[in-house]
């Protein structure tokens, strides 16, 4: 890793804002997250990036720069979005919830890693009521460990910044007390559907932009066991789709390019839905919710609804209900969802729909963290620097893995979860007869 600035991801999830960081022009040497099956799709995607797969509490700053392998380097960013189920808009509020004990973790590891910067995302929820209250306290705490924070905080819209979805994060922005505090990033587009209206700037991509080009799923009866199809039956792309695809000179950004195969369509597995349901999908106006299934169903001029994750497997591993196309009387594919929310096609989520689903909706869209990360490294005066080389990316079989092997192979224990109790045998069979239709390399060692 050679003179690009270093970041640390906290709470990493799959990667949306490693991957926002990295095409900024960042090396993010480590991932810090404790679920396996996220854990899993961050080491495929970011081989070089060190997954330390466990819990940020009492995980120590020497314990991070040991795993990371970068000694006593400065380090320049640290950035990540405690859970935040305990502030969420959609559930109760609550300061007792124990799960915001661990934004307090946050302050103590930016603090103790001595980082230059950080940025710590959350809900809009923690700006409204009562969270406010937290809020002003979580810029005290930071400030009490001799961070200075970006004041008035800003919650910024996706939607703006190139993402052909609503989402609305809470940004806090900071650097150590007498450094230059980065600046919020000005928008970049107005949003498609006009809701986030900015005069002079372009409308964004819309719905159509995103997903028009991939090829209809339901085409591909293979689909129907698999998540990878090979194709070369993709339209023709909007500029948006075109850098999805990797077509245009500058899609890789500040990023490191990867070798992948355009031709096989990932994230592509099929939903069974009935001739009830689809009829019922048929019949909803794009724009609107299906009042059965309470799906929004997407409008090709405007732009997607916000992606929920979900619930996790301790509560049940109920899956949020993912969005009705606008031409297809089905609910959208995983990658379709990937598409809406700003990763390219050759990043990679979990074989399974809920999974993948919900590392989609558990993630900071990369092309809002890629301009929030530019404007860190404005403020850290570094020039961003295109990588030179192609990295091969992970064993595909780690986007295989039930909960518990993935555990196993991380050498932890595995969250109680409902899914667990499924045998890996079957998936792993998938996989070996994928490989070898599609013709790829079957490799092994997907476990430890």
């Amino acid at each position: 890793m050679s003179g690009r600035p270093i970041g640390i991801d906290l709470f990493a999830g799959a990667g949306g804002m490693s991957l926002g960081f990295e095409q900024a022009g960042f090396d993010v040497v480590a991932a810090i997250e404790i679920d396996p099956i996220h854990c899993a799709a961050h080491k495929f995607n970011f081989p070089d990036t060190v997954v330390i797969p466990r819990s940020v509490v009492g995980l120590s700053a020497a314990d991070v720069r040991k795993h990371a392998g970068i000694g006593d380097k400065e380090i320049d960013c640290v950035f990540g979005g405690p859970p935040c189920q305990g502030f969420s808009m959609i559930g109760q509020r609550s300061f007792e919830d124990p799960r915001n004990s661990l934004v307090l973790e946050f302050v103590r590891l930016v603090a103790e890693l001595d980082a230059k910067t950080f940025v710590f995302e959350n809900v809009k929820g923690l700006t409204v009521g009562k969270q406010r209250n937290f809020l002003g306290e979580l810029v005290a705490e930071f400030h009490r460990v001799g961070y200075e924070v970006r004041i008035p905080w800003s919650v910024l819209d996706a939607a703006n910044y190139g993402t052909p979805q609503h989402r609305e994060r809470l940004i806090l922005i900071g650097a150590r007390k007498g450094a230059k505090i980065p600046s919020y990033p000005a928008p970049l587009f107005s949003a498609a559907d006009g809701k986030r209206a900015i005069a002079g700037l372009a409308l964004g991509p819309t719905v159509v932009d995103a997903i028009g080009d991939l090829p209809d799923a339901d085409k591909f009866s293979t689909l129907l066991d698999s998540d990878t199809v090979r194709t070369t039956s993709y339209g023709d792309p909007s500029a948006y789709a075109a850098e999805m695809r990797c077509l245009t000179n500058n899609a890789w950004h500040f990023g490191y390019m990867r070798d992948w195969s355009p031709s096989i369509m990932t994230s592509s597995a099929r939903t069974i839905h009935t001739d009830v349901s689809r009829r019922r999908f048929s019949e909803t106006a794009p724009g609107r919710v299906e009042p059965i299934s309470r799906f929004y169903k997407l409008s090709p001029v405007g732009l997607s609804n916000t992606l929920r994750a979900g619930t996790d497997g301790a509560r049940g591993a109920f899956t949020s209900p993912r969005p009705i196309h606008f031409s297809h009387d089905r609910c959208v594919t995983v990658r379709e969802m990937a598409r809406l929310h700003g990763f390219p096609d050759w990043f990679r989520l979990h074989s399974t729909k809920w999974h993948g689903a919900r590392q989609i909706g558990n993630s900071v869209p990369p092309p809002l963290a890629r301009a929030i990360a530019s404007a860190v490294m404005k403020a850290l005066n570094a020039k961003p620097k295109r990588p030179e080389g192609t990295l091969q990316l992970g064993d595909p079989s780690l986007l295989y893995l039930e909960m518990s092997e993935a555990a196993e192979h991380f050498g932890v224990e595995p969250p109680i979860s409902r899914r667990d109790r499924k045998s890996g045998a079957k998936k792993r069979k998938q996989h070996e007869i994928e490989a070898e239709r599609l013709g790829l390399k079957v490799v092994s060692g997907g476990r430890r």
